[in-house]
């Protein structure tokens, strides 16, 4: 399906926010809407393909920007520094992402009704707190994500419906932290799954990823049956 694609600046408390819009050329009315939450790279060039493929299947996609004006990490020590400054105030962080949630909300193309929001990595972790905020939206995917809990409490039930789809060796995120967010999420209320995939180690969507010495390895089978499982999902969700 032939698409368009855009910029889109949208601000979170002075700072401008340089989002990535997708959208289906033949969009006749509004569509369902996806948040797409980046790695800790930044919204590069991988989360951007990713808002292109998903826009091919009918999405309009909008790959969010965390850390303002498009900024992307060029070695693993600029990642680190980029990330850890949103993960160190978790209540930034969820006040952040709902401004790009409102943001692709208000693009025409969308029918704001039917959003739902995935992330890979530290993109996960950033839609996992979207849905404890309790925002209302469909559905949550996490990548590969990261599964820390807020230090902020957040009580209020979690009405977005949570598909985890994860490694077993991811060594940034493990079994037992996996168990634990099973537990929180079951507490909350929420309607949720979680797919575990055998081998499978951190990064296991990027085909660039193969530093096995920091636990981030392409798996092309787990990408492949990950994308089966994200199919299914929206289908369930955005009806």
């Amino acid at each position: 399906m032939p698409i368009t694609t855009r910029l889109v600046d949208y601000d979170h408390d002075g700072l401008r926010c340089e989002g990535f819009a997708a959208i289906p050329d033949d969009a006749a009315g509004p569509r369902p809407g996806l948040l797409i939450a980046h790695t800790w790279a930044g919204r590069n060039d991988f989360v951007m393909d990713k808002a292109r493929e998903l826009a091919a299947m009918g999405y309009v996609a909008f790959a969010l920007d965390m850390y303002g004006a498009g900024r992307v990490g060029q070695s693993v020590e600029d990642c680190a520094a980029l990330m850890g400054d949103v993960m160190r105030d978790r209540v930034l962080l969820q006040h952040r992402i709902t401004a790009a949630l409102s943001a692709l909300q208000q693009l025409p193309e969308v029918d704001p009704q039917r959003i739902a929001a995935l992330g890979f990595c530290f993109g996960g972790l950033c839609v996992l707190d979207l849905a404890r905020t309790g925002a209302s939206l469909r559905g949550v995917i996490s990548f590969h994500g990261l599964f820390t809990p807020p230090e902020n409490p957040l009580t209020a039930p979690i009405v977005a419906k949570v598909l985890v789809l994860h490694g077993f060796e991811d060594p940034m995120a493990t079994p037992e932290q996996a168990v634990e967010l099973g537990r929180e999420l079951t507490a909350r209320g929420a309607d949720w799954q979680l797919h575990w995939f055998g081998h499978t180690q951190h990064a296991f969507t990027n085909p660039l990823a193969n530093d096995p010495a920091l636990g981030t390895v392409y798996n092309a089978a787990a990408d492949r049956r990950a994308g089966r499982c994200l199919t299914d999902f929206l289908d369930e969700v955005l009806k």
